[in-house]
């Protein structure tokens, strides 16, 4: 294993136990114990939900697969190297990859970029799912490529971003930057705004990269690493940064949640809180599901506290996903809840296939768009 995938990483992502460290089992979503997990208790349902429609694309195994949405299609991967098409809920491809995949998809009209756990990054076409190129990375591919303006940009599991030209897969750039003896496995991608390229990194890093050459533009400190061994040092930022207007904003485990000016870095506003899985925003607050289970609702401006929902504490809720004035997480065992924006309440909640759901919860035409570890995939409205 390589360094920075050693302990931590395993048990983050393949539930292998650390002694002592309920830290990381608190966030795993496969580890055998850890934290009792909040049981549902009955709440008072105000708004109605159900699922639209359900599709099957293949187990994740240890890995988290993240559809993508282009209008009104849905691409969703399987671990076995199953690739599907959805347009409102109707099949209208499904190809093999003909290898084993481990990183969600990416999409635009064009085409659809999967990765493998060789490193191998997988080129469709979007109309049939006729292969166009393949490309190869430095390591396996854990997070979904995204698609810029004539390029694809992959996150390998080495930390390393690189850049590969659309028409044939040529690779661009590549950006590294030094790793710590110890961090988590990233398996969520990078973000794509205007000429940036936006990533988090170990050690609590925000970089800011150029598009074109991949030289990096600024760097925003979310969290600094602090503690006496490796294990407390680690300060990762493993979950895409969010925009809304002029800030970005990313959380770090066992750092921090902090915004920064979108064109040059300069730090907004910042305020101690740890999570492994992610944030979300709207026009007004900023979203964030902390390690224990706790979602918290932040005033966008200045990060003072407006809610915090306690009631999912240990059920490895994911990062929230902002709709329709509403606010959801998935958890463990399948289960999505619906919060109320204004005061975290639950006004819904509704039952996928009771498998865990690890990767982040999407917005879809107003409805939500879940993935589940045993390859459902869910569009679920509330109203």
């Amino acid at each position: 294993m390589r360094r920075g995938l050693a302990a931590a990483a395993l048990a983050m992502l393949f539930g292998l136990s650390l002694v002592g460290c309920s830290t990381l089992d608190s966030i795993n979503p496969f580890a055998s114990k850890g934290p009792k997990m909040a049981e549902l208790l009955p709440i008072k349902t105000t708004v109605e939900a159900h699922i639209v429609w359900r599709e099957k694309v293949g187990k994740s195994d240890v890995y988290a697969f993240t559809p993508a949405i282009v209008g009104r299609s849905v691409y969703a991967a399987g671990n076995d190297g199953n690739l599907i098409r959805v347009d409102d809920g109707k099949l209208v491809w499904k190809i093999n990859a003909g290898q084993a995949l481990s990183g969600g998809v990416g999409a635009n009209a064009e085409m659809v970029v999967v990765g493998s756990p060789k490193g191998e990054l997988l080129a469709f076409a979007s109309a049939d799912g006729k292969l166009l190129w393949k490309a190869k990375t430095t390591s396996e591919i854990l997070s979904p490529p995204v698609l810029g303006d004539g390029f694809v940009v992959a996150r390998s599991g080495d930390n390393r971003l690189a850049a590969y030209d659309a028409v044939d897969g040529k690779r661009k750039w590549i950006y590294q930057r030094p790793t710590p003896a110890l961090s988590l496995r990233v398996t969520t991608a990078p973000v794509i705004d205007q000429q940036y390229v936006f990533a988090g990194f170990p050690g609590g890093k925000l970089i800011a990269i150029n598009s074109a050459n991949g030289a990096a533009v600024w760097d925003g400190t979310v969290a600094l690493p602090k503690g006496a061994t490796e294990l407390d040092r680690v300060a990762d930022i493993t979950s895409p940064p969010v925009i809304a207007g002029r800030l970005i904003c990313a959380v770090a485990f066992q750092g921090r949640v902090a915004c920064f000016e979108l064109g040059n870095g300069n730090l907004a506003w910042a305020r101690d809180m740890s999570s492994a899985v992610g944030l979300a925003i709207d026009a007004r607050y900023l979203y964030v599901s902390d390690d224990k289970g706790a979602v918290h609702a932040l005033d966008l401006a200045s990060g003072a506290s407006i809610w915090k929902q306690d009631k999912l504490l240990n059920r490895r809720v994911t990062a929230p996903q902002a709709l329709r004035g509403l606010v959801a997480v998935a958890d463990i065992q399948g289960v999505v809840h619906f919060l109320n924006r204004d005061d975290g309440s639950f006004v819904a909640r509704v039952t996928t296939d009771g498998s865990p759901v690890v990767a982040p919860l999407q917005a879809l035409s107003g409805n939500l768009l879940v993935q589940t570890s045993n390859g459902g995939v869910f569009a679920i409205e509330a109203n």
